[in-house]
Formats: C-alpha cells, structure tokens, sequence
C-alpha cells in the first residue's frame, strides 16, 4: 500500500501548494471465519471496517487499510496518519495538508498529533449540552425569526471556542443550526483552521466530504472490493491493494476522456457498459494489436481518441 501512496503523489506532475484527504471506513460483511473479522452491533454483521483515503478534489485513492471490525480508536488512527502522512512527506515536504472525516475520527489523540506536525484538519464534533448552551444566543435568534417569518426552514451558523475534558486546549467549533417547524437540528465540526467564516467551515469544507462516500461506492460496489473472502488478512489487504489498482486503470480511462463528454463524470460501471464490455476482432501483428469493432459502434470516436491519449510515448 505505500506504493500506491507514492503513485497517488507521483499522479501530480509537481507538488501541489495543498490537499486535502478524506479519511472514512465502510463496512465489509464476511460470510466465514476471516481473521480480523468482528461483530459489529451498529451493521448487525459480522465484518471488517477497512480505512478509506482519498483525494475527493482529484477522486485519487490515497490508501486502503483492511482493519477489524470495530470503529477505530484514536491511537489507531493516529497511527494510521502518522504513517501515511510520512509517506506522503518523501515526496511532498512542503505541500500543505488537510485531514477531514466525520465525528469517529476526531479523537483527542488524533488532533494533537496534527498540531505537532503542522497538519490542519476539520472533523464532526458530537453535539452536547455544553456546546448547546454555547450557541444558544444563534439557536434562539434562529428559532424566533423562523416562527415570525413562518418559513418553512431556517439554516444559521455559529461558532465558538470549546474545550472537551479530554482536549489539552480550546478549540475552534463550528455549528450548522437548522430550525424547521418539526424542531432544531445542530451540527458540529472542529477544525484547527482559523480562517474563514464557520458557514464556510461546514458549508463549504466539512460538507465537501459527502463526495468521499461517492468514490467508496465506486471502489466498494462498483469494483467489488468488499470481496475480501481469504482467511489470512495479509491476503484480503492484498485483494484491496489489487482493486485500488482496478480503481487507478478506471480512473486513468475516465480521465482521458474530453470533459465535455458526457462520460467525462460516468461510473465506473457506466464506463464498462459504454467503453470496455464491447465485441470486438482481435488481430495480434508483430508490432501491434489492431482491435476491430463493429461499423455501428456508438463510441467509436472515443474510443479512439481514448487510445491516442493512453498511447504510450516512443522512445
């Protein structure tokens, strides 16, 4: 897997100035005696909860971890980062960096360690009756106009500083707050960014890795990579680390199609019904390959300016 970290960053013709990587595990059920496999109450399965990371801007896969089927702690995770982002340091030592992931992994020891090391990040935040009590000025400003203006839905933001017993400092906290006429809805995040308003924190960055769930579907159930049916879990990491190459040959297709194509943004799945899963006559030559298609082809032009683009260069 620390080869595909080094082609996720050899897939940047040059260093990038900042990235930010989506961190999500998903459920992956197993129907035997796989070890590492638990019993998870939250999916009613017994499964793993393999790591997710990706580049959601770019949709490059960063790292897939097979783990045990149990939501990580914070020493794992931290582990997990600090590995990763050391990997990724070979190769960029100055880029900027961004962790974002929902509320699991905003763990005291996850945080501190980005502060030592200069990484910034944006996690969900549980909600509590603290940090209520902290934008209850908002909460209510919102609540009241809602009702005066009789809307249907009202949505505000707040921030403010917090301090969880087990945090060794404040910290920045952003509220989304939603007051409808069946009630309020209140989210938080945490993020050791100082910039920017909290509606852009949450509207803008956190909300952004709703797209991270859209790349694990395409690896998860568009490319099967929740087959992880070997009993040694050296095997199944090794089944991950072959379809996050399956995910890398898709992707490389997808984007040497012309954006205004309209397969430009397909699925995987929609790319090998149009592209892949064609009859075709196969003439093997001494110097080349000649593929045949039918006359009638409907993506004969793509495919062919597909093959001009992925050509390799000659010497």
């Amino acid at each position: 897997m620390g080869v595909m970290v080094d082609l996720y960053c050899a897939s940047y013709a040059t260093p990038p100035d900042a990235v930010t990587l989506d961190i999500d595990d998903t459920v992956d059920v197993v129907h035997g005696h796989q070890q590492l496999s638990l019993f998870n109450a939250h999916y009613d399965e017994r499964c793993f909860l393999p790591i997710h990371v990706y580049d959601t801007a770019t949709s490059r896969p960063v790292a897939m971890l097979l783990r045990p089927g149990k939501t990580p702690s914070g020493v794992e995770v931290r582990g997990h980062l600090r590995r990763l982002i050391r990997r990724i340091r070979r190769h960029w030592p100055t880029t900027g960096i961004t962790i974002r992931g929902d509320g699991h992994y905003g763990r005291p020891e996850v945080m501190e360690w980005c502060d030592e090391n200069g990484i910034d990040f944006v996690f969900g935040l549980p909600g509590n009756t603290v940090l209520d009590r902290l934008v209850d000025a908002t909460v209510d400003d919102i609540r009241t106009r809602r009702a005066l203006d009789q809307k249907p839905c009202l949505r505000g933001f707040a921030e403010t500083s917090y301090r969880a017993k087990s945090w060794k400092t404040d910290r920045r906290s952003c509220a989304r707050i939603e007051a409808t006429t069946k009630g309020l809805d209140i989210r938080f995040v945490v993020t050791s960014i100082e910039t920017g308003s909290a509606e852009h924190i949450y509207q803008t960055l956190y909300c952004a890795r709703g797209q991270a769930e859209n790349l694990i579907k395409l690896h998860k159930a568009q490319l099967a990579s929740d087959r992880t049916s070997c009993r040694s879990p050296l095997a199944n990491q090794m089944r991950l680390i072959l379809h996050t190459a399956a995910y890398w040959l898709m992707l490389t297709v997808r984007d040497a199609i012309p954006k205004a194509h309209a397969l430009a943004t397909a699925e995987f799945n929609t790319l090998r019904l149009r592209l892949l899963k064609l009859g075709a006559r196969v003439v093997e030559m001494v110097s080349r390959v000649r593929l045949a298609f039918a006359a009638a082809c409907p993506d004969a032009t793509l495919i062919r300016h597909i093959a001009a683009a992925l050509m390799p260069a000659g010497p």
